[in-house]
This record gives C-alpha cells, structure tokens and sequence, in this order.
C-alpha cells in the first residue's frame, strides 16, 4: 500500500543515480555534492524555491546574516569604504549574493558613505537566485552587473557571505587505522519504487594537512575546491594589480578543525531551520555545507602574492566596524536582532572573517583590535 504521506522523489535523485552507474557504481562525495546543490534547474541552490529567511514558517530553511539585520550589511560597508579608497579601485564583487539583501544593504550604506561604487558585480552560478537579485536591485540600474565566470583579472574588492562552506568537500574517513574516501554508491533498491544511497569507502593516498592524533576512527572534510577558489581569485586579483577580499564564514583555524575530539567532521544539512547530518536523503531539497579551514585560506592567498589583512571573529569584526554606534540609532527591534550578529553564543564567535590584499593595502578598520591572525 503507498503510503499518503511519502514524499514523491525528486527528479534529482534518477540524475545522480545515473552518474553513479557510469561512473562505475561509486562517486566522490564532492561530485555527489556538487549536484545536490548545483545540478542545472534541480539542486538545492539552482531550483526556485525559498533558501534564505528569518522563519521555517516563510518557506526557507536557514538564516544569514544580511536577512538578520541590516546593521551587517552598513557596518561592513564601512570596511568596503576603506578598502575600496586603500586600493584606489571603485568596484565591489560579490561571490553567492543570495536574495540580494547583502548587496542592497552596501550599496545603500556606500552611497550614503559619498563613496558610491561605479560598479557592482554579482558572481552567481543559481538562475533562479540571479533572478529574484535583479528584481531586488533593480533601482540601481546599470551600476549592478551579472557574471557566471570571473574575468582574467579583478580589480576592486571582494566579498564573500557564507560562500566558502558551500563548496564541495571530498570526505575522508580513518577506519581501523587506514584511510579511506568516502563516496556515494546505490543503496538495494531491490524493493524499492525509486534509487536510493548509500556511504561506500575506498582506500586513498588523501590526508588531512596536519597528523590525526590517536587511533580511533575519525570522519572529516579536505578543502582543495576552497584552496584552488582563494587561489583563484588572489591570482586575479594581482593581475588586475590592486584590491581586497573579505569573506564571512563558520570555520576554524587547523588546529581546531582536525582536533582528535572532532572526529564526525563538521559536514551538516539544513533544511526549515532544522540541522541534520545524512546529506544522501531528500537530496535537493536541503543545504549541505562543511565549515572554514581558515589556515589553508591564508596560505593560498600567501602562496598567489596575497597579504593577510587579518582574521577575528564576526562580533569584533562588526565592532570594528562601527556596528554599536549603529545600533545606539536604531530602534529596540533592530537593536535586539543584531545582538545576534555579535553574541558569543549566536553568530559572534561561530563566524569568523578573513581579510586579503594586494601589497600596499594597509592596516584594515575590521581588524583594528581582537585580530587572532597569529592562531591561525
């Protein structure tokens, strides 16, 4: 008897289940996730439904901090507004714009600043996100522009909000002593109406970067799509022989994130604001993100020429920022939601921010006082 309540499998899960088979029944998890969230029209980032909001009952499924406050948006303007006079450059780029409300919030906040942007560049590979941007951004004409592929050189400054955790991750898993790679294969399907998934592992030459203490069994994440990404855009950026990058994100130093007490990794899904750890079920239909290795940020902007302007958390980079003076101005509300944004036990002390440059930049107001870029 089919059960009323079953959820009708997404047109997804036949697209992946036919990659597997031709791939020869086993796919690197960072394959298998790249589609979950990129595949054309079906992924979770390229279909058009509702991602980003305060509430499960608005129909998203988490909460960034743009769509939290817009005192996030106007304090990190004010680092923009440095960065953008430090680099003689006087256009912004912004990697994942999401519902646009970062991208709103600085243009705003820079134009008020008398340090309008001649131009604002939105790098996004989502159709369907893009669109909803365009409608968001629309009075700002043809100061905002669209690419899906950046150019062969970047002059002006980046930034990036909770981008970095969406790129693919290959796993590893320590078992008995050996590594593995941990894949996706088919599950039985013998009984059942539509393909499902499962872990499968096999032997790999793959490493953390720093040495696992102990002999017990350990899962993580490795980050070469993140270290080729900063390579990327560091490259790019002294081609086009000036600018800044600032991203955003929940991460750790290495120390942190290869501790031997972490030893289920940090690979999580989110979906209606609730977290779970199995990204092989209603793949399509959830968030799927890894956290930050903050070092192997910093040695790929090293190792392309890059200088690190800094790294602190998000609540003492906001301060910097000029955030409490901005909340002395707003009303109770405002002032309560951005409490969120600084709080140790909220968003303070989980996100962390990351400052690049090209030579020359200068000391960076964000990083003014509580800069841990020694622990990194």
């Amino acid at each position: 008897m089919n059960d009323p309540t079953a959820r009708p499998p997404s047109p997804l899960t036949p697209l992946i289940a036919g990659e597997i088979e031709r791939a020869g029944g086993w796919l690197p998890f960072d394959r298998f996730m790249h589609l979950a969230l990129y595949a054309p029209g079906l992924g979770y980032y390229a279909r058009d439904a509702r991602q980003f909001g305060p509430l499960a009952r608005d129909g998203s499924d988490f909460v960034t901090a743009p769509e939290l406050s817009p005192l996030f948006g106007q304090a990190l303007a004010a680092q923009l507004a440095q960065s953008l006079a430090a680099t003689g450059t006087d256009e912004v780029w912004e990697f994942g714009a999401g519902s646009g409300a970062l991208a709103e919030q600085l243009l705003t906040t820079l134009d008020a600043l008398d340090q309008p942007p001649r131009r604002y560049t939105i790098v996004d590979v989502s159709g369907a996100l893009r669109a909803r941007q365009q409608a968001r951004l629309a009075r700002w004409g043809e100061r905002v522009h669209w690419a899906s592929e950046l150019p062969e050189a970047l002059r002006g400054v980046v930034v990036g909000n909770e981008v970095l955790d969406a790129q693919p991750v290959p796993l590893l898993a320590r078992i008995g002593g050996l590594w593995h790679e941990r894949g996706v294969a088919l599950a039985d399907t013998a009984s059942a109406v539509a393909p499902g998934f499962a872990w499968a592992d096999r032997p790999t030459t793959q490493r953390p970067p720093v040495e696992i203490e102990g002999a017990h069994d350990y899962v993580t994440e490795i980050h070469p799509q993140q270290r080729a990404f900063i390579t990327t855009v560091a490259e790019k950026l002294r081609q086009g022989g000036a600018g800044a990058a600032f991203f955003i994100d929940y991460g750790f130093p290495e120390a942190e994130y290869w501790h031997p007490q972490r030893s289920q990794g940090t690979l999580v899904c989110h979906r209606a604001h609730q977290v779970d750890s199995d990204p092989l079920s209603d793949v399509g239909d959830k968030d799927i993100t890894a956290h930050v290795d903050f070092t192997g940020v910093a040695l790929a902007a090293q190792d392309a020429g890059l200088d690190i302007l800094g790294y602190t958390g998000q609540g003492r980079f906001l301060l910097n920022c000029g955030i409490a003076e901005r909340m002395q101005a707003a009303d109770l509300p405002t002032r309560a939601t951005a409490m969120k944004l600084l709080a140790e036990h909220e968003m303070g002390e989980l996100f962390k921010v990351i400052g690049l440059a090209t030579p020359g930049h200068g000391p960076a107001l964000g990083f003014a006082t509580g800069d841990r870029l020694h622990r990194l």
